[in-house]
């Protein structure tokens, strides 16, 4: 069980406004705005440089903390500034050549189905989008079929930006093990509100953000590379952290996941999600999930009932995303009235899930996103609201 009494007071906004914007950016609880706080008051005083010495614990515990929430070992786990220049990290590297096939799906964030279009062009690449089924989700029979000689890659969303929906992401990994394909998940809506084991989702890359459920601070991501995989890629970029100057006409990479990072970071932001990891670890991410289920489905069958409110969450398995649209309101007003009443939601743009939108024939939806700090009090409140603009 979680102490939501102990989690609300360890996060002093719960007094102020009602935060259902967890999927864009959480709120720092107190231990994690401490972390970073400290740190740059340590810099100030001492010098960034003398700072990360003297931090170097706190530096290296991201490191451990990725590795209790993913199932994975520490030299797997990379530092990186956001989820999609994590995930473009793995993806830029992978070894691929002209004629070689990409499978996605049409849930697939609009960050990454960029990159794909763009190294299609570039190299001459064919992209395969894989249709739903019936609950939304992606089909996993139509997935099989899809699969040629020349496909090479799996590249899927955990969770869509655009609603509720959780892609099977552990079946997808048995798949695209079976056919010998490299599998990317994108965990970035996924990690810190559902459990994530990177040896039962078979994944071979992960990527994710320390803003949202993670309840870090923005500017800071994470990129799971599996150690076996690591020697497969060549990254798009290179440094003196990431790679040692051997001789004059050579050069070594880092025997491990940090090939992918860079020599300078925010230290400050790293070391606060860290410590954001470890107060999710300390929660339990299986009870997070439950309690996060929960309020989205409760809110979710809350407004179900309000008249000239339809929601639109698809998938046999939801999140704590909750997206729907009002009657004579437009998205955008929606989120700007709630947030005259300090409610704090988002809204999905069409142009953020092209392919998803337009077979389900929307246009941009307002998104809830509840947390396991929220509770039915605030459910109550938000639908009171939603009903009266």
């Amino acid at each position: 069980m979680i102490d939501v009494d102990k989690v609300r007071a360890e996060t002093p906004s719960c007094e102020e406004i009602l935060h259902f914007n967890n999927a864009g950016a959480s709120l720092m609880p107190d231990p994690v705005y401490k972390a970073v706080t400290d740190h740059l008051a340590l810099e100030q005083r001492i010098g960034g440089y003398e700072a990360h010495a003297a931090a170097q614990d706190q530096v290296d515990d991201f490191y451990t903390q990725l590795a209790t929430l993913l199932n994975a070992s520490a030299d797997e786990i990379a530092y990186v500034e956001n989820a999609t220049r994590a995930w473009d990290m793995a993806f830029y590297a992978l070894p691929l050549k002209p004629g070689d096939r990409i499978l996605t799906h049409e849930s697939e964030y609009v960050s990454n189905y960029l990159a794909l279009l763009q190294q299609a062009q570039r190299r001459s690449l064919h992209i395969d989008v894989v249709p739903s089924d019936e609950h939304g989700q992606i089909d996993l029979n139509a997935l099989k079929n899809a699969i040629t000689d020349s496909t090479r890659v799996i590249a899927l969303t955990h969770v869509p930006t655009q609603g509720g929906l959780i892609n099977p992401a552990a079946e997808v990994g048995q798949i695209a093990k079976d056919a010998g394909l490299m599998y990317l998940l994108d965990a970035c809506q996924s990690a810190g509100q559902i459990e994530l084991d990177v040896k039962k989702l078979q994944c071979d890359v992960l990527s994710g953000t320390g803003r949202k459920f993670l309840r870090g601070p923005r500017g800071t991501g994470f990129l799971y590379v599996r150690r076996d995989f690591l020697e497969t890629l060549d990254p798009p970029f290179v440094d003196l952290h990431s790679a040692t100057w051997t001789e004059d006409n050579g050069f070594t990479f880092q025997p491990n996941a940090k090939r992918f990072e860079n020599w300078e970071s925010f230290y400050a932001g790293r070391i606060g999600l860290a410590k954001a990891v470890e107060y999710a670890n300390q929660i339990g991410i299986s009870a997070i999930e439950a309690r996060v289920t929960e309020l989205g489905n409760r809110l979710r069958s809350r407004l179900d009932e309000l008249n000239g409110v339809t929601t639109h969450d698809l998938g046999q398995r939801r999140c704590g995303i909750v997206t729907f649209v009002k009657d004579g309101i437009s998205a955008p007003a929606m989120q700007q009235a709630l947030q005259n009443k300090k409610m704090n939601i988002s809204h999905a743009l069409f142009t953020s899930a092209r392919l998803d939108f337009s077979r389900r024939q929307l246009g941009d939806i307002a998104r809830a996103s509840v947390h396991y700090f929220n509770n039915d009090n605030e459910i109550d409140q938000f639908v009171t609201a939603v009903d009266t603009v």
